[in-house]
């Protein structure tokens, strides 16, 4: 097969930007002729970007591969009934998208594969023999985000690579869980992509360790906390630090005393009334939980909660909780700390009706010392203060000098606080700093949230039942391809690494005709005989219209034949590499070598 010509494939390149595009990926990638929306959040790819597409689908394959996890191909519609099972029917929400055929079964279409892998795993696992396994696909999915946006960056249907693996113990998910991650960094270098690994939440996924793979970009949805003077980086959903200066300690705090705060009910208000620092009040919010499956047994208000199972053999979980989070007056709560310490699907601020219920008091005279409604977590700054102002639970009214150990104490203490720019690093007490990213990959330790709630279970060597452990590993294939072309463009267009480049090499003649036709066929050839992917222009169009095109698309290579560089003397044609500003003369006769030595020379820097 000889080279692709412009004119048989189909690469409706535009100079005009859509108008809702906001970030170079959207822009560009629908001016190349990559992409086109068919609706908002859905998006076809066309021949031009499916080529880049597929490479690094094939880069994600090879490395999964590498390190010994299989791919399947589970179905996208799935039965709801799998989704009941693992309890996610209701927590996912309304990005779920929930749909029944024609006898009124529930199916859905999948946002994620943890339910069907494990389903396939479950019906199939017998015996410890067949442990360590690990599962891969490329496939499909679907969320029914609420605002679609940035082009195949944040999309409703997009392709996700997920692995899920099964082990007989922690030792075994550790060691694969490492592999994943050492594959995953291998796959962003070999797409030319500056990723931060970072510590994460593991969120609505459940278990314990987790990484997120992270590029960074202006429009990012994850805030990240990196250190100048180490490699600590993690989502500020997971971020820690080292304690910081509170109060000065001072001697021993007078008695706890109650003060009279008429329509003082913020922090900011208290500071001016009472000519302090915030960083000497106890801040009290109210939360509302829902599926905690933290043991509450003789927590305050436990006696009246019950533990109920989404599915048979879920955990069990309590329906609604209500809890009470105190941190000190100039932080703020990490809500996705504190409902990973409740181990809670969902987190709200409780409604000003069920604040009124729970303290007694309005909004804002919240306090730790005598409530004994709800089960109180503190966090761990509170519990070194030794003379602090907070809420008194009742309106107007607050307390000073309240002293943790003395005059409260928590039911639960938990580092919950948001870490911020500035803030101390938890490994070497360097200075924190903040960057926006966007996740292009996350590994989890599942622990056994699905197999146990899904009922897999394997025989040891001594015939007794044991349930799996389980780890998960996703990529998203859409968002990594845009992130390479936000991470390499500049104003004329994309600037692709070799790897995941539509074609190595665009040939472009200025008239594609007589001796200048001749001699791009004879060149596109030879290159398409040492493996080179070659893009011929053989388009009846102005020089400069071609070289626009071929800038905006981001070919690597660039040759530029004429009639004037082929005439008299020795024929010659010009190379140019898009990242640079000049094109050089080169003999015609040893150009396919030269541009066959460079593509291989940059694979091999990526691929190695």
């Amino acid at each position: 097969m000889g080279a692709m010509k412009f004119s048989h494939t189909f690469i409706p390149t535009l100079r005009e930007e859509p108008g809702d595009a906001l970030i170079a990926s959207h822009r560009l990638m629908f001016r190349a002729g990559m992409i086109r929306k068919l609706s908002n959040g859905l998006f076809a790819y066309l021949p031009l970007g499916l080529r880049s597409f597929r490479k690094v689908e094939n880069i994600i394959r090879e490395e999964m591969d590498a390190i010994g996890s299989l791919e399947i191909k589970p179905t996208v519609v799935v039965p709801g009934e799998l989704w009941k099972e693992s309890g996610r029917w209701d927590s996912m929400g309304e990005a779920l998208l929930r749909v029944k055929n024609r006898l009124g079964a529930d199916f859905v279409v999948s946002p994620t594969a943890e339910e069907a892998v494990t389903a396939l795993v479950r019906d199939e696992l017998s015996s410890y023999r067949r442990l360590p396994l690990s599962l891969y696909q490329i496939n499909t999915k679907y969320r029914d985000e609420i605002r679609p946006r940035y082009g195949v960056m944040r999309s409703r249907e997009f392709v996700m690579k997920d692995a899920y693996s099964f082990h007989t113990d922690e030792g075994s998910l550790d060691e694969h869980y490492q592999a994943q991650g050492r594959a995953y960094r291998r796959i962003f270098k070999r797409c030319g992509l500056t990723v931060i690994p970072v510590r994460a939440d593991s969120g609505a996924m459940g278990g314990s360790g987790s990484e997120e793979f992270m590029v960074e970009s202006e429009i990012g949805d994850n805030t990240l906390l990196l250190c100048r003077g180490c490699d600590y980086a993690a989502n500020v959903e997971k971020a820690g630090c080292k304690g910081d200066d509170g109060p000065p300690s001072g001697g021993e705090a007078p008695p706890l005393e109650k003060i009279d705060t008429p329509d003082v009910k913020t922090i900011g208000e208290l500071c001016a009334f009472l000519k302090t620092d915030a960083k000497n009040f106890i801040k009290t919010l109210i939360y509302r939980a829902v599926n905690v499956e933290l043991d509450l047994s003789g927590a305050p208000g436990s006696e009246t909660l019950v533990r109920t199972r989404a599915a048979p053999g879920a955990p069990e979980s309590y329906g609604e909780v209500f809890f009470a989070a105190a941190i000190r007056g100039d932080l703020d709560v990490n809500e996705a700390k504190l409902a990973a310490a409740l181990k809670a699907s969902e987190l709200s601020l409780a409604s000003d009706t069920d604040v009124v219920r729970i303290t007694g008091a309005p909004v804002g005279f919240a306090g730790p010392v005598g409530l004994s409604s709800v089960p109180v977590i503190l966090d761990e700054t509170v519990t070194g203060m030794k003379d602090a102002v907070t809420g008194a639970l009742e309106k107007d009214v607050h307390y000073r000098h309240a002293v943790w150990g003395r005059d409260f104490t928590g039911w639960l203490t938990a580092d919950i606080r948001t870490v911020k720019a500035g803030d101390r690093c938890p490994l070497c007490g360097g200075e924190l700093y903040e960057k926006k990213g966007n996740e292009l990959g996350h590994i989890f330790k599942l622990g056994y949230k699905y197999s146990s709630s899904m009922g897999v279970s394997y025989l040891d060597e001594n015939g007794k039942s044991h349930i799996p452990i389980m780890g998960c590993y996703g990529i998203g294939l859409d968002r990594t391809l845009a992130s390479v072309i936000e991470e390499h463009h500049d104003e004329a267009g994309i600037i692709w690494p070799v790897t995941v480049a539509p074609y190595h090499v665009i040939i472009i003649p200025i008239k594609y005709q007589g001796a200048v036709r001749d001699a791009c066929d004879a060149l596109a050839a030879e290159l398409e005989g040492a493996g080179i992917e070659v893009l011929l222009d053989d388009r009846d169009e102005r020089a400069g219209v071609k070289f626009n095109d071929a800038d905006l698309m981001g070919i690597p290579w660039r040759v530029v034949a004429g009639d004037k560089n082929l005439s008299g003397g020795e024929p010659r044609v010009e190379i140019k590499r898009r990242s640079e500003k000049e094109a050089r003369p080169v003999p015609l006769s040893g150009a396919a070598a030269e541009l066959a030595e460079a593509v291989r020379s940059e694979l091999r820097a990526l691929n190695g």
